[in-house]
């Protein structure tokens, strides 16, 4: 029975695996922008705290430092997954790679892993038993440790997008210069965007669950209402100020791409003719794979060009001219398999407006929120649907991220090393049809649950209330000091 239904899905190897891939990676980065972004957001507010000594600073840093514990333990528990799937499903690619794989991944485990783990520890134990500097600095220690661990993670996947700093010997891709990784312009492109977008999914989640909270609550005390104003103006704050800085970088992200890969970028905009010097820019269509036509397509004369090159005019390369290119380079067969450089279009090109929809949402919604926050008029507390508006932005980071990340990694197929190494030379050579399928199932059981479980956790915890938690943070300060009268 199992056969007959692998066989009417038509599932093979490859195909499965990729699945699987793109299911671990899909959730653990749910949950690595979110631990970067919420960190980040909580060092903010104790700065504020530090700096001015307000006790409801302190109330929302602990409060909300909570939210980011949880997205913290959850983000661990599925990169060891994500791990285990790499080992299993992917032991060719290990050996081509491990050698320039295996070091950034080694710094990220035993540096940034340590320092986060260390000062998290730190930072949760020691409120009211350390100086507010020395605890304001735990606290930026970790944040520190999110961000190296996103550097060391972000030089791996940039060498697989652009290689440098190798050399093949003995059928591997060997290292030979560990500068060259770090000095990749792919690694900065994609740092910047990745960590820009980060701080904006912690302030954008931050802001939203602050809305629902005072959505939900009809009676707050004057205490716990000024500190979930606070939290929305300084989150819509972050909102503005990241959200730009993420569309810009994006910006250069992609002029980057024109010419690096050049197949990703047409992808993205449904391309498969070379324009000419003034190119249209598709708002929206829908691409057919086999005859290589975009029905239903509204386009904007020459907008494509500014949006590439920044001028009036400037040819774009289209799908068709590229993959030419690519067979000339490659040839039209790699270990026995016949190439396909083309990429999933549809998918990019809606992935791409997605993320930057939500990005310029975003953008828009802080500066409308900021305005109806302001001192002299806060009349947006005073409406229910606009906190509904700023309850439901909490999730728009998840889908914009998501998209991002199938952009980045769709739009390199066929390869996993860009130029050097396809997806199906990655492959395990001794994983079966049926062992991919359990364990698929079994990985999607066990995000689901986990899923559950962190949300059931989040709704469990906004229960209460910034100043009730202070208050029992307070009662269990007493009671587990070590050094308290009595303790002995």
């Amino acid at each position: 029975m199992l056969v007959g239904i692998m066989g009417a899905l038509k599932m093979n190897i490859v195909s499965l695996a990729r699945f699987q891939f793109a299911m671990t990676t899909i959730f653990h980065f749910f949950f690595v922008p979110f631990s970067i972004g919420t960190v980040f957001v909580v060092a903010i507010m104790e700065s504020m705290y530090v700096h001015t000594g307000k006790p409801e600073y302190k109330k929302m840093t602990r409060f909300w430092g909570n939210v980011f514990l949880l997205s913290f333990a959850v983000g661990v528990v599925t990169g060891i997954i994500q791990e285990f799937q790499f080992g299993m499903n992917w032991s060719d690619y290990s050996r081509f790679m491990g050698d320039i794989f295996g070091a950034p991944l080694a710094f990220e485990a035993l540096l940034s892993f340590f320092i986060e783990s260390t000062f998290i520890g730190l930072w949760m134990f020691t409120w009211n038993k350390v100086g507010k500097k020395l605890h304001l600095f735990f606290i930026w220690m970790v944040a520190f440790g999110t961000v190296t661990s996103a550097v060391w993670i972000l030089t791996a996947n940039s060498f697989m997008q652009h290689p440098t700093g190798f050399a093949i010997r003995n059928g591997r891709a060997e290292m030979v210069n560990f500068g060259a990784l770090l000095t990749n312009k792919q690694l900065m492109f994609e740092f910047g965007h990745v960590i820009l977008g980060a701080i904006l999914t912690g302030a954008t989640i931050i802001t939203g669950l602050a809305a629902f909270q005072l959505l939900k609550k009809r009676t707050l005390s004057d205490v716990n209402k000024t500190i979930y104003h606070k939290t929305i103006r300084l989150g819509l704050t972050l909102m503005l100020i990241f959200s730009l800085g993420s569309i810009g970088m994006g910006d250069m992200q992609m002029q980057y791409l024109v010419h690096e890969q050049p197949m990703k970028f047409a992808a993205t905009e449904a391309l498969y003719k070379t324009t000419g010097e003034r190119a249209p820019w598709t708002m929206i269509g829908f691409a057919n794979i086999k005859t290589h036509e975009v029905k239903g397509k509204i386009e904007i004369p020459g907008m494509l060009s500014i949006l590439s090159y920044h001028k009036p005019t400037g040819a774009v390369k289209g799908m068709e001219e590229v993959n030419v290119e690519m067979e000339k380079k490659y040839g039209t067969h790699i270990d026995g398999h016949k190439m396909n450089y083309y990429v999933p279009v549809n998918t990019l090109f809606w992935s791409f407006r997605f993320m930057a929809g939500f990005g310029a949402l975003m953008a828009l919604v802080s500066i409308v929120g900021l305005v109806m926050t302001r001192k002299k008029k806060q009349t947006l507390y005073n409406h229910r649907w606009c906190l509904w508006v700023l309850g439901l932005m909490t999730f728009t980071p998840f889908i914009a991220n998501t998209c991002g990340w199938l952009i980045t990694e769709l739009g390199r197929a066929p390869w996993t090393v860009y130029g050097l190494f396809t997806i199906a030379q990655s492959v395990s050579p001794n994983v079966s049809v049926a062992s991919l399928l359990t364990s698929n199932i079994v990985y999607f059981c066990l995000f689901t649950g986990l899923a559950i479980i962190l949300i059931g956790l989040i709704v469990r915890f906004l229960h209460n209330d910034p100043e009730e938690l202070a208050m029992q943070g307070q009662a269990s300060d007493k009671e587990t000091d070590p050094f308290a009268k009595g303790a002995f």
